[in-house]
């Protein structure tokens, strides 16, 4: 294995990180309950026995919330402005199917995975590895992994929408670390919802310019059946690949995340 890549960023943390948020309140309890044995009764034999309800609702939390674990995640991370900001460009250049939903897709979870490796590294260093050396148990990994993602998200979220949570849950006056993840999780999204259309209309900017200007040159020439679309397509194509135009939406979309 090269130096390069052993310093690609792994998906171990990330989904490790997962299982320890979501079911961290599971293995606290579990801990504490040691000496219980798990009994799995199939058929009719346990009819007339005792019924495990807490048990089963257990499991079927924990199936419903690796369900919803990938809809969590990426609501939790970059991707949300990412992706959207990917679709604006598609749809400012008035292009219907290329590049296609599965690329932008794909080349979002690779920009997200780029954006978020220092936080996996942190959440590695500080929760993972202790939790699987057996210094930490579940509660207390879980609440040393949620600490980077708390702070990634409370860095890109706006302090409005934070304390609109904030005052909805009626919470009193709480430090930044100490805001739950309820409160934290929603401020974040609407925010990451904001920028990304702030985003999206300064790149509609330039192409609508070029519509215009198209229109305008139509109608001067009394060419009123021709669709404007047929030649501001091409050249908002043109213009966006002699600008380097991919380059400059990535290179601007990691950068937001620098502030």
């Amino acid at each position: 294995m090269t130096a390069s890549s052993s310093k690609r960023p792994s998906l171990r943390p990330a989904i490790l990180t997962l299982l320890l948020i979501l079911l961290g309140t599971v293995g606290a309890q579990a801990q504490t309950n040691t000496g219980n044995n798990v009994n799995l009764n199939i058929g009719l034999n346990g009819i007339n026995g005792p019924v495990d309800v807490d048990g089963a609702m257990k499991v079927l939390a924990v199936m419903t919330l690796l369900t919803l674990a990938p809809s969590i995640v990426l609501l939790m991370t970059c991707f949300t402005r990412i992706t959207i900001v990917l679709s604006f460009v598609r749809s400012a250049l008035s292009l219907q199917g290329a590049p296609s939903n599965q690329i932008l897709i794909g080349l979002s979870l690779f920009l997200t995975f780029f954006i978020m490796a220092p936080v996996w590294e942190q959440i590695d260093q500080n929760a993972l590895t202790p939790y699987r050396a057996g210094k930490l148990s579940s509660q207390e990994a879980m609440e040393r992994a949620s600490g980077p993602i708390r702070t990634f998200m409370l860095k890109q979220a706006r302090p409005k929408d934070v304390e609109l949570f904030a005052a909805l849950a009626r919470l009193g006056p709480t430090s930044a670390d100490k805001l739950p993840l309820k409160v934290v999780i929603p401020g974040f999204i609407i925010s990451e919802l904001r920028t990304a259309f702030q985003m999206g209309f300064l790149l509609f900017l330039p192409f609508i310019l070029i519509d215009l200007i198209v229109a305008t040159v139509l109608m001067s020439m009394g060419m009123m059946m021709m669709p404007p679309m047929t030649i501001s397509m091409p050249l908002k194509i043109l213009l966006f690949v002699l600008v380097d135009g991919w380059h400059l939406v990535v290179s601007s979309i990691i950068q937001s995340f620098a502030t």
